[in-house]
C-alpha cells in the first residue's frame, strides 16, 4: 500500500518542520473513503533525534499497512484483529502501552492518563488514535482458535526460536490438544465470551478420566492440569496482549491434586549385563540404533541428547574424551536442551568410547528424528522381550545409570552434574575435572565385547 518506496530508503514519510520530525503519508486511493485522515497524514512524531523518529516511522507505518490491508476483506484475515493490531501499533508510536478502558480506570497513574490526554491534543492525531490511546477500541472478537494462532505467531515466538522442528512440533502438540479439546467441550467461541461454565465443563472432561465414578482412571491428574494449565495460560497471555492484563481468568484455581509422579523402574545391572550386553542380542538393530542404547548405559545421557549430537560435540581427541551435551546454536537448524543445568560434559568410558570411536560423526540418522528413534527401539525391545516389565522403557536404562553411580559411592553432586540435575546450592568451581570424572566412571563401567558394537 502507499508508495513503493524501497525499505533502503531509511526516511520514507519523514519531514522535519522546525527541527522536528513529522510522519508524512498519502492515504493509497483505493482506501481513501475508509480513512477519515484521507488524503494525506500528518502526524508529530515529538522528537528532533532521527533514530527515535525512524523507530517510531517504523511502528506508524506498519500500523497503516495492516490498517489498509484489513479494508479489502479476503476470506483468510480478521479485519477486526488487524485495526486492533493497527491502534495497538499508533499507541506504541506515541510511546505508550495500549491497555483497555477499564485496565486505565482500575490502576492507571494520574501521571498516565494525563500524559495520554495531553497527546491527544495534537489537532492532527485522527480519532482512531485517540479512542486506542484511552483503551476504547473494542478487543476484536476473536475465536479460540485464532487466538491460539495469535499466540503461537505473536506472543511467544521468541521462547520458539531455539527450538528444533520437532520441538517446535512437540511444543505446539501439547497446546493444541488443550484447545481441542476446549473446543469439543464448548465450542469455538469467541475469547470474550470464555465464561467460568465453560472452563469447568473442561474440568469435569478431565474428572472423568481422572477420578471416574465408575471404572478404573484411563489419565493422570497431570494429563488434566497440563491441559487446564495450557487454557489459563492462553486466556491470560492473549488478553495481556490485547491490552487487557487485569482480565479475570475463567480458568483460574481450577485443577487437580497430584501425588508425586512415579518413577520409571531402573534396569537392574545384572539384566544389562546379562541381556543387553550380549553381542546377539542388539543385533537385529540398526548399527546407529545400537550404538545410542550402548552409549545411553554408560553415559546417561537421555536418548535425544544423544541422537541429536553434533561432531564438533563429541570430542574424542581431548586428553579426556567425552561428551559436551549443549544446545545447538545453528541459526539454520537449532535445538534446545531441556534445562540450564542439562549443558554438562560426559567423559566417555566403557563401551560407550568404543561406539563413538566407531560414530565420530554421531548418529545423522536419527538427528531431528528422536521420535523415530523412540519407536524403533520400543519396538525392537518389545519384540525381543529386552524389557524386564511392561514398566521398563528404554529412558530406564538412564536410571539405571544413576542407580549405578549411586550404589558405587559416586558424589553425590557428581551424579547430578553427570546426570543433568539441578544442583541446589551456589555452585563454585566446575564441579571436577573431567579426569576425576571419568576415573569416578570407571568404578561402575560394564564388562563388554568389542563386538557388540
Amino acid at each position: 500500500m502507499g508508495r513503493n518506496l524501497s525499505k533502503k530508503d531509511s526516511d520514507r514519510f519523514l519531514t522535519w518542520r522546525s527541527g522536528k520530525a513529522y510522519y508524512k503519508r498519502r492515504v493509497p486511493l483505493a482506501v481513501e473513503a475508509h480513512d477519515e485522515r484521507a488524503p494525506i497524514i500528518r502526524i508529530s512524531l515529538k522528537t528532533d533525534d532521527l533514530a527515535l523518529a525512524r523507530a517510531k516511522r517504523d511502528l506508524l507505518e506498519a500500523a497503516d499497512d495492516a490498517l489498509w490491508a484489513s479494508f479489502v476483506v479476503d476470506g483468510r484475515t480478521d479485519p477486526a484483529m488487524v485495526r486492533f493490531q493497527a491502534a495497538m501499533r499508533r499507541v506504541e508510536a506515541l510511546g505508550f502501552s495500549y491497555r483497555s478502558s477499564a485496565s486505565l480506570a482500575a490502576d492507571a497513574s494520574l501521571g498516565d492518563i494525563g500524559e495520554r490526554f495531553f497527546a491527544m491534543l495534537d489537532a492532527r492525531l485522527p480519532t482512531t488514535t485517540e479512542k486506542a490511546l484511552t483503551g476504547m477500541v473494542d478487543t476484536p472478537p476473536t475465536t479460540v482458535s485464532q487466538a491460539f494462532e495469535i499466540y503461537c505467531d505473536e506472543i511467544v515466538p521468541d521462547e520458539l526460536v531455539n527450538k528444533s522442528a520437532v520441538q517446535k512440533a512437540q511444543w505446539k502438540k501439547v497446546k493444541q490438544r488443550a484447545v481441542n479439546n476446549f473446543i469439543a467441550m464448548a465450542g469455538d467461541k469467541a475469547m470474550i465470551d470464555i465464561t467460568r461454565e465453560d472452563a469447568q465443563r473442561l474440568y469435569r472432561h478431565w474428572v472423568e478420566r481422572i477420578a471416574p465414578k465408575n471404572g478404573r482412571p484411563t489419565h493422570s491428574a497431570s494429563s488434566g492440569n497440563r491441559d487446564i494449565g495450557n487454557m489459563r495460560v492462553l486466556y491470560e497471555r492473549y488478553f495481556t496482549h490485547m491490552g487487557e492484563a487485569d482480565r479475570p481468568n475463567p480458568f483460574a484455581k481450577l485443577g487437580f491434586s497430584s501425588k508425586k509422579k512415579r518413577r520409571r523402574p531402573p534396569f537392574p545391572t545384572e539384566w544389562l549385563k546379562n541381556m543387553l550386553m550380549k553381542p546377539e542380542s542388539l543385533a537385529g538393530l540398526n548399527e546407529e540404533a545400537r550404538g545410542i542404547v550402548l552409549a545411553l548405559m554408560e553415559t546417561g545421557a537421555r536418548p535425544s541428547e544423544l541422537a541429536n549430537l553434533q561432531p564438533s560435540s563429541i570430542r574424542l581427541a581431548h586428553k579426556v574424551p567425552h561428551l559436551a551435551i549443549e544446545p545447538r546454536d545453528d541459526p539454520d537448524d537449532p535445538r534446545e536442551i531441556k534445562t540450564e543445568s542439562s549443558e554438562r560434559m560426559v567423559p566417555l568410558v566403557g563401551v560407550a568410547l568404543c561406539v563413538f570411536e566407531r560414530h565420530k560423526a554421531g548418529f545423522p540418522r536419527y538427528r531431528n528424528r528422536e521420535n523415530e528413534l523412540s519407536a524403533t527401539l520400543n519396538k525392537f525391545f518389545k519384540e525381543n522381550k529386552l524389557f524386564p516389565t511392561p514398566k521398563h522403557k528404554i529412558y530406564s536404562i538412564r536410571h539405571s545409570f544413576e542407580d549405578r553411580m549411586k550404589e558405587n559411592g559416586l558424589d553425590e553432586e557428581l551424579r547430578k552434574i553427570l546426570m543433568g540435575h539441578t544442583i541446589d546450592r551456589p555452585q563454585y568451581g566446575s564441579g571436577g575435572s573431567l579426569g576425576w570424572r571419568r576415573d569416578e566412571l570407571k568404578r561402575i563401567v560394564l564388562p563388554f565385547d568389542p563386538a557388540i558394537v
